[in-house]
């Protein structure tokens, strides 16, 4: 199967409510995206998945949830305000805005310079600073002036005294945080690849200086097995050094930050952020390996891995093989149709199901379009109420994959989904 590009994705998302334009009666806005009700509950799946692989079953982590907004301060410790900016350049005739460096792989030998939209000239590349910049309290001026975080390591790291007192935790341990991150995309795009405001799950990982090469390899194949654990092929996956030139083009980046941003907070903070090493009997401050991930990213990776089309019966069925933990609805409750008799026994069955698994109840259409539909979103499993259930108190089970079709009695119903929807 030739691999869809982006325009089937979004159609898909769309379509099937799983993500919208913010804004979108307005006209909408670049850069940003609304998930509808199932685009939430794959999202929340992906982040339940996350915590439980970074926090929950490690004794070595613990979870914290940090302000967007944060003293000014933070951000010029941590070079934010002095260097987080693109090279950006405005065509003289359009108006258009465009990053330099994303226009050299695709500028025209004959024509340098030029803008890609109308021709027009380019004005002389400057620096575009990416930090959302807003006001604190009633009057607005410099002694006002804050910004929406860029990324949500700094909260991390301002806390890093507060954790380790609390926590009374021995190197090496990790700080691990989700949440939103917003930055001014001068050119957002790709869907919701390249956003404004995006959600972000990061760790940061305390280590004994010296040992942080060795664990930096570690997590490399830790997350690394985290991605083939979820779903993704491991084919369509490639672990590679990212240079200091390259854009943010990755699905996950696993950083050695060394002692760079402790050292720089207790510079401008004045502050000793170290830890007592008994068996030297020294303050020492720590080196960093931070595994660091964009929810939409990872959301939009999983989309595409499970994205597959294939001919049945002479049509083409379109379906998510997704993972059965990250599915957004788990079951779909299908009576044959809506004749009266069936309604009672299908809401029974609804009733059975739901407080176990995420549900859906779906009446509309011919069973086999309910079919496709359920499996165009990845429901792993859809029960069909028909007449004969009104006999033998039976239903029937359909696997998405497979399209295999099992009777199970109503009163067995609830513990077989369990055993094939483990977790």
């Amino acid at each position: 199967m030739t691999q869809p590009n982006m325009d089937t994705f979004v159609s898909l998302c769309k379509r099937r409510g799983f993500v919208f334009q913010s804004s979108e009666i307005y006209g909408g806005i670049g850069g940003f995206w609304d998930y509808g009700p199932l685009g939430v509950e794959l999202k929340n799946n992906i982040k339940r998945n996350w915590w439980r692989a970074m926090v929950q079953l490690r004794d070595d982590v613990v979870g914290i949830e940090t302000s967007i907004v944060m003293n000014p301060r933070v951000w010029e410790a941590s070079g934010h305000i002095q260097t987080f900016a693109d090279p950006m350049v405005d065509c003289k005739s359009c108006k258009h805005r465009f990053r330099t460096d994303d226009l050299l792989p695709v500028a025209d030998a004959s024509a340098p310079g030029r803008c890609p939209d109308c021709g027009g000239e380019l004005t002389e590349s400057r620096m575009f600073n990416l930090m959302f910049k807003t006001f604190v309290g009633p009057v607005e001026g410099d002694a006002s002036t804050v910004y929406l975080r860029p990324e949500t390591a700094q909260g991390m790291f301002v806390n890093f005294e507060n954790v380790l007192t609390t926590t009374r935790r021995k190197l090496p341990f990790g700080i691990a945080q989700i949440g939103r991150s917003f930055r001014n995309e001068i050119t957002p795009g790709n869907f919701i690849f390249r956003d404004r405001e995006f959600e972000q799950m990061e760790m940061e990982f305390f280590v004994m200086p010296g040992t942080d090469e060795e664990w930096h390899d570690r997590w490399i194949e830790d997350r690394f097995n985290w991605w083939t654990g979820l779903g993704v092929r491991k084919d369509t996956l490639r672990i590679r050094e990212h240079t200091k030139e390259e854009l943010s083009h990755y699905v996950e980046g696993i950083a050695n930050r060394t002692d760079f941003d402790l050292k720089q907070h207790e510079q401008f903070a004045g502050r000793t952020l170290r830890y007592f090493d008994e068996a030297s009997n020294q303050q020492i401050v720590p080196y960093v390996i931070e595994p660091a991930m964009g929810v939409d990213r990872c959301f939009l990776t999983v989309l595409i891995d499970a994205y597959a089309e294939e001919e049945v019966r002479g049509e083409k069925r379109v379906l998510l093989r997704l993972p059965h933990e990250l599915a957004p609805i788990k079951v779909a409750v299908l009576p044959l149709s809506r004749n009266e008799q069936l309604v009672p026994p299908a809401r029974r069955v609804l009733d059975l199901v739901r407080p176990q698994f995420m549900t859906q109840y779906d009446d509309a259409q011919s069973i086999g379009r309910r079919y496709r539909r359920q499996d165009e979103i990845g429901t792993p499993f859809g029960v069909t109420i028909d007449f004969e259930t009104l006999e033998d108190e039976a239903v029937t089970i359909r696997e998405r994959d497979s399209m295999e079709q099992t009777r199970v009695p109503i009163t067995k119903l609830v513990p077989v989904l369990r055993e094939r929807l483990p977790g």
